[in-house]
C-alpha cells in the first residue's frame, strides 16, 4: 500500500504538517516494505490551487491513502473523485513516523469534510 503523509521536513522522523495542500513535503511510504521517500509538495508555493496540485501529485503517484491534519475543499474533492481515502491525524501524533504507525494500526479517523 502506498501512503502519503504531509510533512514539515523531508524525514520520516520529522514533524507532521497539518496542511495537506501547503505542506512543505509529502512523504511517500510503501507500507509493505517500509521504504519511504520525501517529495517537495508541488502545491506549497502556488498562489492558488495548492490543494489540487498536491492532490494531483499523489494521484499520479498511485497513492492508496493520504494522511494529513486537514484537507481543503478542492483537495478533498479531487482525492474523493480518485477514490483515495483521506485519513486525519490527531493531536497525539507529532511525527510522520507516529502517523504511519497509527495509520497502519487503524487508529486514525477518516477525514470528514
Amino acid at each position: 500500500m502506498i501512503v502519503f503523509i504531509s510533512a514539515q521536513q523531508p524525514q520520516i522522523e520529522g514533524p507532521i504538517d497539518s496542511r495537506f495542500g501547503r505542506s512543505a513535503w509529502l512523504i511517500k511510504v510503501e507500507t509493505t516494505s517500509g521504504q519511504w521517500q520525501a517529495f517537495p509538495n508541488p502545491g506549497q508555493k502556488q498562489s492558488g490551487g495548492a490543494g489540487v496540485a498536491a492532490a494531483q501529485f499523489v494521484i499520479d503517484q498511485k497513492a492508496d491513502a493520504v494522511v494529513s491534519g486537514d484537507f481543503g475543499p478542492n483537495a478533498f474533492n479531487a482525492l474523493q473523485a480518485a477514490n483515495i481515502p483521506m485519513v486525519q491525524f490527531t493531536g497525539e501524533v507529532s511525527t510522520c513516523e507516529q502517523a504511519l504507525v497509527q495509520f497502519t494500526q487503524g487508529k486514525l479517523p477518516v477525514f470528514n469534510k
